[in-house]
């Protein structure tokens, strides 16, 4: 578990390093890329070795007999997460931005509206967009750098026409571990306007020291004939690129829907995602990442002492997640300024905020997985790059 080993990632088609320049304008040479949420930390031994074994095998034909991943996942949301889940719930899906599209897909219909509680994972509004659905946004209260919820004022928001909420739970990209209470809020509000709940819980291992995340299923019975979980082992072992993730859905009239959906759209999993998951899902895997949160939770310090320090630059407190969310507002700056000194100045490439959603617009985003050196040079980067506030 060398987390500050500095792995050199250029030129392995890694969208996050390959593609900056392209995207961003910041030079491969030299820049430091904390955009994209993938980690620069190879996953634990035991996925390694389980995709080794694929490769020693040989023969990568369809995937059949899949008792042994479901068990893996049962295991692991009862020993993290207290959830006991039964393995008729599960469908495993080409990754959850995959897995909110088929919800969308199967619970909605042309010209529906959807809730986001924006600022949020952009990708959700994307895939709303593209399938002809409408996005609505509640923006959160950003109470002295601190998300909150206003339902009150979502409530009068609301028209009739939405059919589904998306929750992001840890939220990304503010990292709130939102609270039971708020959980409620978000069970009450989606059944006083009758909306299937979509938590989204892929960053549901990453909650820093102090912090519990409870599952939405968890929260209110009542919920459970319009609730749909999302999970997955992508964001917690670092293997994004498995494309896998899962749609666990307790009601048995959600899960109908949901599955013919899946049936008509021939979708499977690749096996790849499927060995790796199961293997993730064990007691080595779970040794594995309490060392990295532990690890995370040690780049949280040191980028957020560094940059709360820039006058100006204020860095939620992050409670989950490795993307630190900076907002930029006390800087007087239009985006187009702090983005520039980011990118141009300190060769930092960063997801802008705008395409998070309202709320966004004074924020970049930061992703600090990664090895510690790396973050302290971005830090140093940054308060040359606005040296003159200081």
């Amino acid at each position: 578990m060398d987390f500050d080993r500095i792995i050199d990632r250029h030129n392995t088609h890694s969208m996050k390093w390959d593609m900056m320049e392209k995207i961003y304008g910041v030079p491969a040479k030299d820049g430091i890329s904390m955009w994209v949420a993938d980690m620069d930390f190879q996953p634990p031994k035991c996925v390694s070795d389980a995709v080794q074994g694929m490769v020693d095998h040989g023969i990568y034909g369809y995937y059949g007999d899949d008792r042994s991943y479901l068990e893996a996942i049962g295991w692991w949301m009862q020993e993290r997460h207290g959830w006991g889940i039964h393995p008729e719930w599960v469908f495993t899906t080409h990754g959850l931005v995959n897995g909110t599209a088929m919800c969308v897909d199967s619970y909605t219909q042309p010209g529906d509206g959807v809730v986001l509680f924006t600022p949020v994972y952009h990708a959700f509004a994307k895939v709303i967009n593209a399938s002809g659905r409408r996005v609505v946004e509640c923006p959160l209260v950003n109470n002295a750098g601190r998300y909150e919820m206003d339902f009150a004022a979502y409530d009068a928001m609301m028209d009739g026409s939405e059919k589904m909420v998306i929750l992001c739970s840890p939220h990304n990209p503010g990292g709130r571990v939102w609270s039971r209470e708020e959980l409620q809020g978000v069970a009450d509000f989606a059944k006083r306007h009758d909306l299937v709940l979509v938590s989204d819980e892929i960053h549901h291992d990453l909650v820093m020291p102090g912090q519990t995340h409870l599952p939405m299923s968890l929260v209110d019975d009542s919920i459970m004939d319009r609730l749909v979980m999302m999970t997955a082992t992508t964001k917690t072992f670092n293997i994004a690129g498995s494309h896998s993730g899962n749609v666990i859905i307790p009601d048995e009239a959600l899960r109908a829907k949901f599955g013919a959906r899946m049936a008509a759209l021939g979708l499977s999993p690749n096996s790849f995602g499927l060995v790796m998951a199961e293997a993730a899902y064990s007691p080595e895997g779970a040794e594995w990442v309490d060392a990295l949160v532990t690890y995370l939770d040690g780049n949280r310090k040191v980028f957020d002492q560094g940059v709360n320090g820039i006058p100006g630059l204020a860095s939620m407190s992050l409670e989950a997640t490795y993307l630190a969310w900076v907002d930029f507002s006390g800087t007087g700056m239009e985006m187009i300024e702090f983005t520039r000194r980011v990118q141009e100045g300190a060769r930092i490439a960063v997801n802008h905020g705008p395409t998070f959603g309202a709320g966004g617009e004074n924020f970049l985003r930061f992703n600090i997985a990664t090895p510690r050196a790396r973050v302290e040079e971005a830090v140093e980067r940054l308060q040359k790059a606005f040296a003159d506030l200081q």
